[in-house]
């Protein structure tokens, strides 16, 4: 279960993950934390990770698969999970930039979209409903960017998941599910989230006709 800062990851000597913690690393810098001429919006690609390299917040691990089932591979990441709400940071900015890569260098390439996708997909209710978004990241992904359909920008050389806390801009991920009951979730655990925290009235108001609509959906399945 160990854990490296970027920082930690620059002092590492004899590792044998190393090389894997490093093409995440500079992945991270040189892709994530860089504007990109598709990326559809002026900034960088995650708004997140500037301010989270520069507070040393983001923190990697490599995780091996070769003798583990899906069901174990979920249980592993559920413990990252625990670890992450566990963390105690008491500066707010410093919290909320936190972020957890799991990576996994086993998964082959023609294996990561059924094996990452399907674990990520099992555990969102339950990271959702924690206040946390966890997200995959592999070369086929094929989730296009929210202003330019044509970028890709969860894409990662090596298979891995993502773990941070939840943010108002979060709301497009949470009302996209085609089923409704889902979103409901979803969309609820987003409300309850920030609650009388909302800065942004906009965002407020959206989300709760988002709900409106799927509890609509699901009454005319009934």
């Amino acid at each position: 279960m160990e854990l490296y800062t970027t920082l930690e990851i620059e002092q590492l000597q004899q590792n044998e993950d190393l090389p894997y913690l490093i093409e995440i690393m500079e992945w991270v810098k040189n892709f994530l934390g860089r504007p990109h001429p598709n990326l559809g919006r002026p900034g960088v690609v995650c708004p997140f990770v500037p301010y989270s390299l520069k507070s040393n917040s983001i923190r990697l691990a490599v995780i091996h698969t070769k003798d583990l089932c899906a069901e174990q591979l979920e249980e592993v990441v559920g413990r990252y999970r625990d670890i992450f709400l566990k963390m105690d940071v008491k500066e707010q900015d410093l919290a909320i930039n936190r972020a957890f890569l799991l990576i996994f260098p086993d998964i082959h390439i023609e294996d990561a979209s059924k094996l990452v996708d399907s674990v990520q997909q099992k555990l969102k209710p339950l990271f959702v409903e924690s206040g946390l978004m966890i997200g995959e990241f592999h070369k086929r992904n094929e989730t296009p960017g929210l202003h330019n359909p044509n970028f890709r920008p969860l894409r990662s050389p090596i298979p891995l998941l993502a773990i941070r806390f939840m943010v108002e801009a979060d709301l497009p991920f949470l009302e996209s599910p085609a089923d409704p009951y889902l979103r409901i979730r979803y969309l609820e655990a987003y409300i309850n989230c920030f609650a009388n925290k909302f800065t942004d009235e906009t965002k407020f108001k959206n989300a709760h006709q988002a709900l409106a609509l799927a509890k609509e959906q699901t009454a005319i399945f009934k």
